[in-house]
C-alpha cells in the first residue's frame, strides 16, 4: 500500500444556489474571510501529501485554474512596489511542488461521471485517490476531516468515507449508509442507498465531501447505471465496490459546514473568523451588536 498522492475535486458545478453573484465568478471562488472556498480544500488534501491536484471543471471555471497557477506578472510588481510579503499569500510554498491538473467536463451528468473522468490521471502506483468536495468545509482544532480518513486508510488499507448525522428531512438530500459499528467512530459500510425516502433509509449516517477509494472505484464506475436524478451516482459505484472490499466510514470531531447553502456558507466564515487570531475579538463584539 502506497500513500495517497492524487486528490480529485469537482468543481464543474453551476452554483445557481448563489446568483446572480456566480454569473462571472465561480462558486468555488467565494471568499471565506480572505482565501476562496476551494483553496481550503486543497490545502486540505497537500496536508495529507498529495502531490497532484485534478480539478473536474469546465470552460466557466477558468477563474479557479487562474488562482492556482503561477501569476509571474503580479509577482514582480509586488516585489517591485516593496510588497514582497504578499507573493507567498498568492504562490504559497506549500504550492510550489504541487501538480495542478485541469479536466473539463462537458456534459453534467453526476459526481460519479465527474471522479470517472479523471481515470486518465491515475498510475499503477496510485492504489487509492482521494476526493473532496470544496463546498464541504470541515473546522477542528485538532485534525483535518480528510487527515483522519488518511490514518484509517494507512492503518487499514480499505476505502474509508467521512459521515456525519444528519435529520430525517435531510435524509433524502444525501447518500446514507446501513453501519455495522467497528468503534466509537468508524462503521462498516454494510449497504449505501442515495437520497432515500426516510422509510427506505436504513440511518440517519450520511455521506459528507471527504472520500479516500481505493483504485478499484474506477472499475466499479464502469459498473454502474444512472440512478438518482438521472445522474452516475459516486454512491452507486460505492456499493458496486461493496461486492469486492471493504469500505469503512468515519464520523469526524469537527464541525461540517455545507457552503453550497447561503446559511452555511455564512457560518463557515463566522467559524473561520473565530479562528483568526487577529480577528477573533473583535468580531465577536460585532456578532453581539448585530444580535442585539
Amino acid at each position: 500500500m502506497k500513500p495517497v498522492k492524487k486528490a480529485i475535486l469537482p468543481v464543474a458545478g453551476l452554483g445557481t444556489r448563489f446568483l446572480p453573484a456566480t454569473k462571472a465568478i465561480p462558486k468555488e471562488m467565494l471568499p471565506i474571510i480572505d482565501k476562496p472556498l476551494v483553496q481550503y480544500a486543497v490545502e486540505e488534501a497537500i496536508d495529507i501529501g498529495v502531490t497532484e491536484i485534478i480539478f473536474i471543471t469546465s470552460h466557466a471555471k477558468k477563474a479557479i485554474e487562474r488562482h492556482f497557477l503561477q501569476n509571474i506578472e503580479l509577482e514582480k510588481s509586488l516585489i517591485s512596489k516593496s510588497k514582497g510579503e504578499y507573493v507567498d499569500l498568492i504562490n504559497p510554498n506549500k504550492f510550489k511542488d504541487i501538480k495542478f491538473t485541469f479536466i473539463d467536463q462537458n456534459e453534467q451528468k453526476g459526481l460519479g461521471h465527474a471522479i470517472s473522468l479523471a481515470e486518465k490521471c491515475m498510475s499503477e502506483e496510485d492504489d487509492a485517490v482521494a476526493i473532496l468536495l470544496p463546498d464541504d468545509l470541515f473546522v477542528s482544532k485538532t485534525k483535518t476531516c480528510l487527515q483522519a480518513l488518511s490514518d484509517i486508510y494507512n492503518e487499514t488499507s480499505n476505502s474509508v468515507i467521512a459521515i456525519n448525522s444528519v435529520s430525517d428531512k435531510e435524509l433524502s438530500s444525501y447518500g446514507v449508509i446501513d453501519p455495522i459499528k467497528v468503534s466509537d467512530s468508524i462503521y462498516k459500510v454494510d449497504n449505501i442507498i442515495e437520497k432515500p425516502s426516510i422509510k427506505e433509509s436504513p440511518s440517519n449516517l450520511a455521506v459528507c465531501g471527504r472520500y479516500i477509494l481505493t483504485s478499484s472505484i474506477f472499475n466499479s464506475l464502469k459498473n454502474i447505471k444512472t440512478g438518482a436524478g438521472g445522474e452516475y451516482q459516486l454512491t452507486d459505484a460505492i456499493k458496486d465496490l461493496l461486492n469486492s472490499e471493504t469500505v469503512l466510514a468515519s464520523t469526524y470531531e469537527g464541525n461540517k459546514f455545507d457552503c453550497g447553502s447561503k446559511k452555511g456558507f455564512v457560518e463557515a466564515t463566522i467559524a473561520i473568523a473565530l479562528q483568526e487570531g487577529d480577528l477573533e475579538k473583535g468580531y465577536l463584539e460585532s456578532l453581539t451588536t448585530f444580535i442585539n
